[in-house]
This record gives C-alpha cells, structure tokens and sequence, in this order.
C-alpha cells in the first residue's frame, strides 16, 4: 500500500473511529471499554503516519525542496486571502488533539494572545502566519507527511530525541555511510542557517518570509523552528549550534507558549479583526501580494 493510499485509509479509519452513535445505549463497562479500544486505535494510526513521515524524509528531498515557490507556479495572494484559504483545510491536516479548529481560527488565537501581551507588532504577525505554510498542501505535497509534523535536520544522524525516533531504521538516510554521521554534511557549530531542515509547512513559510517579508531575524527564527521541538523543548543539536543560534532559541521558546496554549473555545470575529490585521500584513509584506 502506498503512501497516499494509507493516508486515505487511515483518514477514513479515523472518521468512523470518531463516530460517537455507537456509544449509544452503551452500559458504562461497556462504554468504558470501547472508548480505551478507540483511543488505541487511534494511537495506533497516528504511529503509522510519524512512521510515514519518518521514512519519507530525507536529505535529497530538501534539495528538491530548496524553492520555496511550487513547481506548478503555485499562487499569488494577499496574506489575508491565504489566511481565510488556509482553514478550508483543517479536516485534511488539522493537528489531532485540535480537529475542530481550522487555521484560521487557532492564527487569530495565537496573534490576539500575543497582542494582549503588548509584544512588538512584527511578533504579532508571527503569530497570525507561522502555519500559513500549511497551504503547501494545495499545491506540490505530497500528502500530511511533508507538511505537518515535528521537524528535524537531515543530512546527518537523527537525534534520539525525535519523537518515534525507531521508524528512522527504515529511512534510507540512516543507512547512508555519511547522513549517520553526528555531522553528516555540516560542521561543529556551523550555525542552523546553514542545516537543512525536514520540509514542511514551517520550512516552506519561512522561506517565503524570508524573501518577501521585511521581519527581523527573530521573527523569522519562530516560523522556522517552532515545530522542531528535538531542539527548543529536548535540547537536541547543540553541536550544530553558533551563537546567533542560542539568542533566537530564547525567541523560539518565547513563541512557543502561544502556538500551544492560546488555544481556547473562543472564536475571534474574522471581519472585525481584518482592518487591523490588514494593516498589520501590509506593514511587513511591502508588496501587498504573497507569492506561494
């Protein structure tokens, strides 16, 4: 089974995992038991798609990937149309314990908590964007697998600290004499500006920023490795590190808390927020248009 035929699979295993009409007329022992069964069924799945994930990533991948802009021209938009595109997708990809909440919504969520806080205007916008890159799946992914996930450097050994780090065996890399390597292809401290991360949305909005936008390096540093938590939240990696690297750790890890824990019940109105937001985008993006 490929890998695009087992992620539809899974997809439609979860769907009816998730139907909650047979729990109807369900004594509590009964109801109890059935709920544990679905939950490790679910757990099960899951697994089977990090193991997607963990095989299917590779450094000539990230080569491949290098272009932040598609190979079929991909789109141009305005920040604010690919943010409100970017909850159409949220039964595709939408993150496990949060299948309710589209994009859109945990962006507002994440940049009004920000906002609160009376950060700086160019963390705001952080906030609003850093999953835009989940568009990647309307036009060249390949599936979840190179889109969401934690991500990790490749070209040289896997950390044990990425997590189901056991289904690297099967990763083509880790057979390679140099990629298992503590190294592989980069220097002590050589600085991760010059790593190749996993491709996925963190990547691919990074490079867009990089390139279009006008935010400074910190704020370029939490789109890039908010997801790549072997590093901010394991302490993996160290040895790739250079100085500049253990100031934007600080601002990475000053992001995080936001991206996980302001989400809430609460659904910001999109047409109230947009003015501000508009003019916030167009602060940082000059040319008004986003090429994706």
């Amino acid at each position: 089974m490929g890998t695009d035929e087992l992620l539809r699979s899974s997809a439609a295993r979860v769907s009816k995992v998730l139907d909650t009409s047979k729990y109807q007329n369900l004594d509590k022992a009964k109801l109890l038991e059935k709920i544990d069964d679905d939950i490790q069924e679910l757990n099960l799945l899951k697994r089977k798609i990090r193991q997607l994930e963990h095989i299917d990533e590779k450094a000539e991948s990230e080569v491949s990937s290098e272009s932040p802009t598609t190979e079929n021209g991909g789109a141009e938009a305005h920040t604010a149309e690919t943010s409100e595109r970017a909850g159409e997708e949220k039964k595709e990809i939408a993150h496990w314990k949060d299948r309710t909440k589209s994009t859109i919504d945990h962006a507002l969520q994440t940049a009004e908590a920000i906002r609160k806080d009376n950060k700086p205007r160019w963390f705001q916008l952080v906030g609003l964007i850093h999953d835009l890159g989940k568009l990647l799946y309307f036009f060249d992914s390949q599936g979840q697998w190179d889109v969401v996930g934690d991500t990790f450097p490749v070209g040289c050994k896997f950390s044990k600290k990425i997590i189901y780090y056991d289904y690297f065996k099967e990763n083509v890399d880790a057979k390679n004499p140099l990629y298992r390597t503590k190294y592989g292809l980069y220097s002590p401290h050589c600085g991760l500006d010059n790593v190749m991360l996993s491709w996925g949305h963190d990547e691919y909005m990074y490079h867009l920023a990089k390139e279009q936008a006008t935010l400074p390096p910190e704020g370029l540093a939490m789109i890039r490795y908010h997801s790549f938590y072997p590093w901010h939240s394991e302490g993996a990696y160290k040895y790739l590190m250079n100085e500049k690297d253990k100031e934007m750790l600080e601002c990475v890890q000053a992001f995080n808390p936001y991206d996980l824990y302001s989400k809430t019940d609460v659904r910001y109105d999109i047409e109230e927020l947009k003015p501000y937001y508009l003019e916030l985008i167009d602060e940082f993006f000059p040319n008004k248009i986003v090429q994706f």
